[in-house]
């Protein structure tokens, strides 16, 4: 378990919530549940409804798709976002790849914190243009070895 002040200086340090003023990440650091996960567990599965985002505290998680490995996330980095902006099933399954402890921001406690201070709603849509930006690359470097 994070004691107050290390799950702040660790909500401080993820991407989508790094500019964001310190009132707002205390606020935010205070309503996300802790949870802790086996190795090989399934926390999501392609298909189901979501409805949060998770950050990696320790341990590593695999996103894909069957056995198609699309990332893997660690300490600091976040993954299931996709979830809290839709009500699309989740586009990809997540397993551990060994015990993880992670944050986990639902829908709801994230609008109403977009509501209060809607500047994370712009760092969340930078991280996931660069991300798209990304997998553009990825998909370019593919169709030119083709």
């Amino acid at each position: 378990m994070l004691t107050s002040v290390d799950r702040l200086l660790f909500v401080r340090q993820v991407p989508i919530f790094e500019k964001l003023r310190d009132d707002f990440i205390v606020r935010l650091a205070s309503v996300m549940d802790e949870l802790s996960f086996p190795g090989n567990h399934s926390i999501f599965r392609q298909g189901e409804e979501g409805r949060s985002l998770y950050i990696v505290v320790s341990g590593k998680v695999k996103v894909h798709i069957g056995d198609k490995l699309l990332a893997e996330v660690n300490k600091g980095k976040y993954f299931g976002e996709m979830a809290v902006f839709d009500t699309e099933p989740r586009s990809a399954s997540a397993t551990t790849l060994e015990p993880c402890e992670c944050l986990e921001l639902t829908q709801e406690q994230l609008y109403d914190a977009i509501e209060e201070t809607p500047e994370i709603a712009v760092n969340i849509i930078r991280q996931l243009s660069s991300r798209i930006r990304e997998l553009n690359q990825k998909i370019n470097a593919i169709s030119l070895k083709n």
